[in-house]
């Protein structure tokens, strides 16, 4: 059974930063992750490719930044500047694209609030 196990979700204040890891169980070339606020639909907030090739949300460009680990299957998020907007619960994705990924994580939730 495929595992994804994200770490590093919490309480911060607007502008503040937050990482979040994640480690898979395999091996896959698309990474990343979503995210999902309370009445919205999942979004995609930033994959990676093998290679390093990213995509990211317009609304986390320039804030947020994507990498990966591949030797050790594992992908991060550094959030920067962070705001209210950027609450939600956020998922890490492994493997399929980065439209239909085909592995989870459980989520971890991020709030931004003062």
């Amino acid at each position: 059974q495929v595992q994804l196990v994200e770490s590093g979700g919490g309480f911060i204040q607007p502008g503040g930063s937050l990482r979040l890891s994640c480690a898979a169980s395999i091996s896959t070339s698309t990474m990343g992750w979503y995210r999902q606020a309370p009445g919205k639909q999942r979004e995609l907030v930033a994959g990676i490719r093998r290679g390093g090739i990213t995509n990211y949300a317009d609304s986390v460009k320039g804030r947020f930044t994507i990498s990966r680990d591949a030797a050790k299957n594992t992908v991060s998020l550094q959030m920067n500047d962070l705001e209210p907007d950027d609450t939600a619960v956020y998922y890490c994705f492994a493997g399929g694209s980065f439209s239909l990924p085909a592995y989870w994580g459980q989520g971890t939730q991020v709030t931004v609030s003062s």
